[in-house]
């Protein structure tokens, strides 16, 4: 009988976990549905609501070929994105002049360079691996890495051209000899360029594979066979060695085209290191110097992963590594040219399977199961990353509330109607409202069987009222949500709590937009702003917009996000006890996410999880000359408490955010380049 029972009892769980993954499944399809329904709806009222349109109203009702007015809008957008992109390339020019051939140092320069003795003895293996490399790029390489300031090198080329290219074993062989002249001048007793022919080309990781072979250093670098090396590449990664005792070293990069570094088409100016960064895109990519020690650990390429070996491989080292360190100077010059993957990923296809494969492994050999990873509308190698859901907690929604009452209805109605998450709570932190329509609404609102209304009493202190209902709620997990926003995305909790469930993780936040779909959130950036405090990034930007190296189509890690919308374990807000109510209005968002920092947890935003905010409707303007004085101070006091308390955070910068950028902008522009975004 009890085997009986046991079985029935598994069959029902079988079939309630099917049934389970089925509505799982529906409601990705259902929101991705959703999603392409709004942008299309978006895309649409932008054309509607255009100048143009309206002009052409008359045209439109006189002429029957409506062909004929698609065509006209077509070539009106064309001619002004030409002219935008031609305007936008002279300040790029301009822009970007100061990061090629004027950044080379002087005669001077390098002598001095060249004369430091470094606190530690070490040789620097690049590793080379060759295929038909044309003879122009092959010498320009090899002589970016002849003319280091640094002169501990070793060069291993492991050629595996065909037997058409015999070029290119001659001219490797030419600068091996020529260098042994010089390596005796440093003291050095054989020529530093070290090459093979190999019997068969062996694919991107077996060539790769063998250079390593050939490697005699300390610490090993990895160096495309058509790039350029920045002569100071190796001095600036001496120095992060010796300082900081780092394992793993990389730096910013630029893609040029042509025969000159100075027809720059992308500047890619980093953040430090950031787990989900690299996990959704492989924004590390170049120039990677790395300990020995650290390769003998962890193997370098696995041929399984051509196509994005890089990847596969810098995912597994920084798991490793103990001091990973990111130098934010182009020291690396990626050529683009017709086949290569700087020129079109769709010249290697393969690598797209490659690098979900890579990303896959790493996920898994770090716990991670039942995960999707999909390419994003930025770019085939660019992830989104869709996490399971271990358990299905209990998350308390908090919303602070005084009067406004047709906002808190739009607010509560998104959520009751939208959301597919079911294990939820909403706490309605009602506070000084005197609408006797609030309360009647509250009263309504407490028949529902996961809603309740608690009073908190006291002049409005936002980190007060939030801690306040943070003791009433019930959940494993929080979500600060202010009144004016309105939920979007159907599984907006679910996108949030990938992330949050994590251990590593402390606060999550999501994309907000403003009625008009411009971007109100999408990261904080501390330091940034005319108070330098904090500020937010990518800053009314449209929803169209990729964002700066496609950072709007991914979840990345964040210095912070904003508590108009966060997630975060209830047991780390009752740990830090709850929002610093000396912050009664600003900042205090900012001020958690920096303290889980100190805890050692990473804050993520994820575009995936997107609302509306109506921005600074809750608490209504201020009407009178006093009352907006009076914010003014409290919002100069709490700005200079939050600099004084984080000082040294500030002064060091957000790790997140490439200190090329300058913090009078949200839109990631360049210091000195005020008129547009770099991209």
């Amino acid at each position: 009988m009890q085997d009986l029972e046991k079985q029935t009892f598994e069959y029902y769980k079988e079939l309630y976990e099917k049934e389970l993954k089925k509505n799982e499944e529906l409601t990705e399809a259902l929101v991705t549905a959703e999603t392409q329904r709004d942008d299309y709806k978006f895309h649409l009222d932008n054309i509607h609501n255009s100048l143009l349109w309206r002009v052409m109203y008359p045209f439109r009702m006189c002429w029957s070929h409506f062909k004929n007015i698609f065509i006209r809008i077509r070539r009106y957008s064309s001619f002004k994105q030409l002219k935008k992109k031609i305007q936008s390339k002279i300040i790029e020019r301009k822009a970007y002049k100061s990061y090629g051939t004027l950044s080379m140092p002087s005669e001077d320069e390098v002598k001095r360079q060249r004369d430091i003795k470094f606190s530690k003895d070490i040789t620097i293996s690049i590793l080379v691996p060759l295929y038909n490399t044309p003879e122009k790029f092959l010498r320009e390489m090899i002589e970016s890495v002849v003319n280091q300031t640094y002169v501990k090198w070793e060069l291993c080329l492991a050629d595996g051209s065909d037997a058409e290219h015999t070029d290119v074993a001659r001219i490797c062989d030419e600068y091996v000899k020529k260098d042994e002249e010089t390596a005796k001048s440093y003291g050095l007793s054989k020529s530093r360029i070290v090459y093979k022919k190999l019997e068969k080309n062996l694919g991107i990781s077996g060539n790769t594979n063998a250079c390593l072979e050939m490697a005699t250093g300390e610490y090993i670098g990895l160096f495309d066979h058509d790039d350029i090396l920045h002569p100071e590449a190796l001095f600036e990664y001496m120095q992060v060695i010796c300082n900081e005792d780092a394992d793993y070293i990389y730096c910013d990069e630029t893609t040029f085209t042509g025969n000159s570094i100075d027809k720059m088409i992308t500047l890619h100016f980093k953040p430090d290191f950031a787990i989900d960064n690299l996990r959704a895109n492989n924004y590390i990519c170049h120039f990677s110097v790395f300990s020995r020690n650290l390769i003998d650990k962890t193997g370098l390429f696995r041929s399984e992963f051509d196509g994005s070996q890089d990847h596969d491989l810098i995912l597994r080292l920084t798991a490793n590594a103990e001091k990973i360190v990111h130098v934010p100077r182009i020291l690396y010059y990626w050529r683009s040219h017709a086949g290569s993957v700087a020129s079109d990923i769709n010249a290697k296809s393969y690598a797209i399977d490659a690098a979900k494969g890579a990303v896959a492994a790493h996920l898994t050999s770090q716990g991670f199961s039942d995960f999707k990873i999909e390419s994003s509308r930025a770019f085939e190698t660019i992830f989104r990353i869709r996490y399971h859901l271990v358990d299905k907690p209990l998350v308390s929604i908090l919303i602070p509330n005084k009067d406004h009452v047709a906002d808190l209805r739009r607010c509560i109605d998104s959520i009751t109607t939208k959301t597919s998450y079911e294990k939820y709570e909403i706490i309605i932190i009602e506070n000084n409202s005197t609408d006797a329509d609030t309360f009647s609404y509250y009263e309504t609102l407490e028949k529902h069987p996961a809603i309740k209304v608690v009073k908190f009493e006291g002049e409005f202190n936002y980190s007060k009222i939030n801690n306040f209902g943070a003791k009433e709620a019930k959940g494993e997990y929080l979500i600060l949500l202010n009144n004016d926003t309105e939920v979007v995305t159907r599984n907006w909790i679910e996108e949030l709590l990938m992330y949050a469930q994590r251990e590593d993780v402390g606060a999550v936040g999501c994309m907000l937009y403003y009625d008009d779909y411009a971007i109100q959130h999408a990261g904080i950036v501390i330091g940034l702003g005319a108070h330098r405090t904090a500020g937010h990034t990518h800053y009314r930007m449209g929803k169209d917009n990729l964002g700066y190296m496609g950072r709007l189509c991914y979840a990345q890690n964040v210095t912070a996000v904003t508590g108009a919308c966060m997630m975060t374990k209830k047991s780390l807000f009752d740990e830090l006890g709850g929002l610093d109510e000396e912050f009664a209005v600003a900042l205090n968002d900012v001020d958690y996410c920096l303290r889980l920092r100190k805890l050692g947890k990473l804050n993520v935003f994820t575009p995936f999880a997107e609302l509306f905010h109506y921005e600074s409707k809750s608490r209504g303007t201020d009407v009178t000359e006093k009352a907006s004085k009076e914010n003014a101070d409290r919002y100069n006091k709490e700005c200079e408490l939050f600099r004084t308390r984080w000082k040294e955070e500030l002064e060091k910068g957000d790790p997140y955010y490439n200190p090329n950028f300058s913090l009078d902008y949200s839109n990631y522009v360049l210091k000195g380049n005020p008129k547009g975004m770099v991209e």
